[in-house]
C-alpha cells in the first residue's frame, strides 16, 4: 500500500486552506511529497464551484444576512455547485496523483462517496448513493458533498462530511443546487454529537481501504 501522508489541521480558514492545496499540488506533481490528506474543519463559508454563475443563482442568503452571520463567500476552481461549510463538518482534502493506476475521474469520485458511507457504517448509520446524484447520503438526505479538481491527474479538493454540522445554515443556499433533497449529518442520525476525533479516524481508516487500495488492483 502506498504511503499515506495524514495531516490533522484543526480549523483553517478557507483561503488559507486553499492556498495550501494549491502548494501541495504543485509539490506533489514536482514527486517533492507522496500522497497527502488534509483532514479540517472551516469557520463559516459558502463556496462555490466552477460554475460560478449558476452557483451563484442557488444562494439564497442576501450579503448582508451572510455578513450578518459572519459567513464568508468564496469562489473555488472546484468542479460541483455551491455548498456551505463550518464548524462541526470535517473536510477532506486528498492531494494524490492519479496517474497511472487511478486515473478515472468518474471513480475517484464514486470511491470518496464510498469513503464517507463506510464511515457513517462504523458508527451505525446506513449511507450509500442516489443513482444519478453526486454525494453520500442517508436516505434522500445528504450526509457528504463532493466537490473535486483533477488537473493533469493530481487531485485536489475533495469531500465535506457533515459530523456536528449547523445543518441550519444549509437553508442560506440551495445545497449543490438540488432542491428536492435536504441535508443531514452524523449527529441528527445518532441524536447526539460526535468526538471529531473518532470520526477523523473512521475516515482515515476507510480511506486506505477504498482509495489506496484500489490502486493495488
Amino acid at each position: 500500500m502506498k504511503a499515506l501522508d495524514v495531516r490533522k489541521l484543526g480549523r483553517v480558514p478557507y483561503r488559507e486552506a486553499l492556498d495550501l492545496q494549491r502548494a501541495l499540488v504543485e509539490q506533489r506533481r514536482a514527486g517533492e511529497i507522496g500522497d497527502v490528506l488534509l483532514l479540517l474543519e472551516h469557520p463559516h463559508v459558502i463556496t462555490l464551484g466552477s460554475r460560478s454563475d449558476t452557483a451563484r443563482s442557488n444562494v439564497l442568503a442576501t450579503p448582508e444576512r451572510l455578513e450578518e452571520l459572519g459567513v464568508e463567500l468564496c469562489e473555488t476552481g472546484r468542479g460541483g455547485d455551491v455548498t456551505y461549510h463550518g464548524p462541526g463538518q470535517l473536510v477532506g482534502y486528498p492531494i494524490l496523483n492519479l496517474k497511472p493506476d487511478r486515473a478515472d475521474v468518474y471513480q475517484y469520485v464514486r470511491n470518496l462517496e464510498e469513503v464517507m458511507a463506510q464511515a457513517c457504517a462504523g458508527f451505525g448509520v446506513a449511507a450509500g448513493r442516489i443513482e444519478g446524484l453526486t454525494g453520500t447520503w442517508v436516505g434522500n438526505s445528504k450526509i457528504g458533498a463532493i466537490g473535486v479538481r483533477i488537473s493533469r491527474w493530481i487531485s485536489s479538493h475533495g469531500f465535506a462530511f457533515n459530523v456536528n454540522t449547523g445543518l441550519e445554515y444549509f437553508n442560506l443556499i440551495i445545497p449543490c443546487g438540488i432542491r428536492d433533497h435536504g441535508v443531514t449529518s452524523l449527529a441528527r442520525e445518532l441524536g447526539r454529537d460526535v468526538p471529531m476525533p473518532d470520526v477523523e479516524e473512521a475516515i482515515v481508516e476507510a480511506f486506505r481501504r477504498v482509495i489506496q487500495r484500489s490502486s493495488e488492483i
